[in-house]
């Protein structure tokens, strides 16, 4: 009988030059897939990825519809292979316009140009250098958010991404997120260290960029996903498109709740979750949030090949 499992998807951050190519390799979908992205954007997408620069690659633009085609790329191969269905599924924050492709809940190529647009937003809400993030190691979330209120100093800085216990993300402006991390090694923070991001994501300076993504997903044709997907904002499902609508403009200016959503997901007895995408940051955080739940990273046939014979043991 197989295992019962879950399928999450990566976001921003996960990007590498080359990504991917080994699959590329054995399965045509995955350059296919691709290639259907770059139609889209009039773009060549799998050119940024395979040859860069690093530095093309990670803007913001650039980087959400390349990670977007690299999740899908991954899941196409995996059904393509036999590869079954999944109980549930999520994305870290871009990673949900992946899962929700996914489910069937948006067009691949429509979610293409909407996370390009997306990132398009984003940029400029937050003019590069103005905004800043940094993960924060040791601290509990309550100790945390107490320190992002009295660095804020009436800027902003928030605690965005709660990745795994004792691993936080803040976001904000740049010099608020600096006296955060100042605080954080004062108080006993094992490291507080600066991301190589160009837009703050999840925090209040995203609100603007959110406004004008919301009138942009009005024109999105979206269905009731075929497979339920837990939401970052919510950490619950929703199949109403204009659910989903409402809830993909949040989740801008809204933490990820990426703790909350494994949990959720143990408690489904989930007993294995497969990290669809370039590298595997995702399954590596299975464990520190919950033993009982195993992680496998898919991005390569050697690691399909492993994930494929756990769940079918």
């Amino acid at each position: 009988m197989a295992m019962k499992f879950n399928v999450v998807f990566p976001g921003q951050g996960s990007q590498s030059v080359a990504m991917l190519a080994d699959l590329a390799d054995l399965f045509p979908v995955v350059s296919g897939t691709f290639q259907e992205a770059s139609d889209a954007l009039n773009l060549d997408l799998w050119k940024i990825t395979q040859t860069g620069p690093i530095e093309e690659l990670n803007l913001t633009h650039n980087t959400q519809p390349a990670m977007l085609a690299a999740g899908i790329a991954v899941w196409r191969v995996w059904r393509e292979q036999g590869g079954l269905q999944p109980a549930l599924m999520a994305g870290h924050s871009l990673g949900e316009y992946s899962a929700l492709v996914a489910a069937d809940s948006l067009g691949f190529s429509d979610a293409v140009k909407l996370v390009a647009e997306r990132g398009r937003l984003m940029q400029e809400a937050v003019p590069e250098g103005v905004g800043a993030m940094a993960a924060i190691l040791g601290l509990d979330d309550d100790k945390v958010r107490e320190l992002c209120t009295e660095a804020a100093e009436s800027e902003v800085v928030e605690a965005v991404n709660f990745n795994s216990p004792g691993q936080v993300v803040v976001a904000g402006n740049r010099r608020a997120v600096e006296r955060m991390m100042a605080l954080a090694k004062t108080a006993g923070a094992k490291r507080a260290l600066p991301l190589p991001v160009s837009v703050p994501s999840h925090c209040a300076l995203m609100k603007p960029a959110a406004e004008k993504l919301a009138a942009y997903l009005v024109e999105i044709d979206i269905k009731a996903p075929s497979i339920p997907i837990i939401h970052n904002v919510t950490v619950d499902k929703a199949s109403s498109p204009d659910e989903i609508r409402s809830l993909l403009a949040q989740q801008l200016y809204s933490p990820v709740r990426w703790v909350e959503t494994i949990k959720t997901m143990a408690e489904n007895d989930t007993q294995c979750i497969i990290e669809a995408g370039p590298g595997k940051v995702l399954a590596g955080l299975c464990k520190r949030i919950d033993r009982a739940v195993s992680g496998l990273a898919v991005f390569d046939p050697a690691s399909l090949e492993k994930a494929m014979e756990t769940i079918n043991a």
